[in-house]
């Protein structure tokens, strides 16, 4: 998920008035069913001028939806209707303003991940949780690994290599097997998917103003992929990732249950 700057709530004086409400709802039929009955209690506003959206679904919604409001800095207050919760809230249809105006609010920081493709074409997608990169057939990928255009790893041989940010790094950082960063850490992690050689290397832990330069050796018998949360690039030949300081995301928790918390509670299995 996110490269977390600081936490603001009411204790630090920070009030939320939040008077119009905009509801976004996953395709599950219970996330629209809520979101309908929601909208009757509370109104519905548009989503594009509202002081704070409801997203009413499971982490893929939420997701989308912090990519949907990027660089807005419109609180997005998430309550979970689907399958996996990780970024949002215990539903209730009960006391949602109060709920609002107690909330934490966490300022985050996507990652940048700039490509160029095979036939030297550039893009740039924005990451919540992860960047990564995977092969594309049955051959391992090669990889060049050099942070801040310093050369730290001349060849990785892997299914893949990913970085993540704190809020990402219960994600499939985990999975494979990556650390999970406490929210506020100032690190991203850059863990190796299916590591060949080298054989031991399990990552490492980097500072989050690092630059991340990854470059695909024997890119047309190896073709990779590179991926910023669901944004695909195929046929790279390098990728580029780093912090996007220029741009703000807004989430809110309530007390209690903030994603500090919450990644602290991964760690210790619960």
């Amino acid at each position: 998920m996110m490269v977390p700057t600081h936490r603001v709530g009411n204790r630090s004086g920070v009030t939320n008035s939040f008077k119009s409400i905009a509801f976004l709802a996953s395709s599950a039929p219970e996330a629209e069913a809520a979101r309908d009955r929601l909208a009757r209690y509370y109104g519905d506003a548009d989503p594009e001028t509202a002081d704070v959206v409801v997203a009413l679904g499971g982490d893929g919604l939420m997701l989308q939806t912090l990519h949907r409001f990027m660089g807005r800095a419109t609180p997005i207050y998430g309550m979970n209707r689907g399958s996996v919760g990780f970024l949002m809230n215990e539903f209730s249809e009960m006391n949602l303003r109060e709920r609002l105006a107690a909330a934490e609010r966490a300022i985050l920081h996507p990652l940048l991940m700039r490509t160029v493709d095979a036939a030297g074409k550039t893009h740039a997608s924005h990451a919540v949780n992860e960047v990564s990169l995977l092969r594309q057939t049955h051959q391992a990928a090669k990889l060049r690994i050099l942070i801040d255009g310093q050369e730290r790893m001349p060849e990785l041989i892997a299914d893949g290599i990913l970085v993540a940010t704190p809020a990402g790094s219960t994600a499939y950082n985990y999975s494979a097997n990556g650390p999970i960063l406490p929210l506020h850490a100032p690190l991203l992690a850059l863990t190796p998917i299916s590591a060949f050689r080298p054989r031991r290397w399990r990552g490492a832990l980097l500072p989050d103003r690092a630059a991340v330069t990854i470059e695909v050796i024997e890119a047309a018998k190896r073709p990779v992929a590179a991926v910023a949360d669901h944004f695909e690039t195929r046929d790279v030949v390098r990728v580029d990732v780093a912090v996007d300081t220029r741009i703000d995301m807004l989430m809110l928790h309530d007390p209690g249950h903030s994603l500090d918390e919450r990644i602290l509670r991964e760690q210790f299995g619960n």
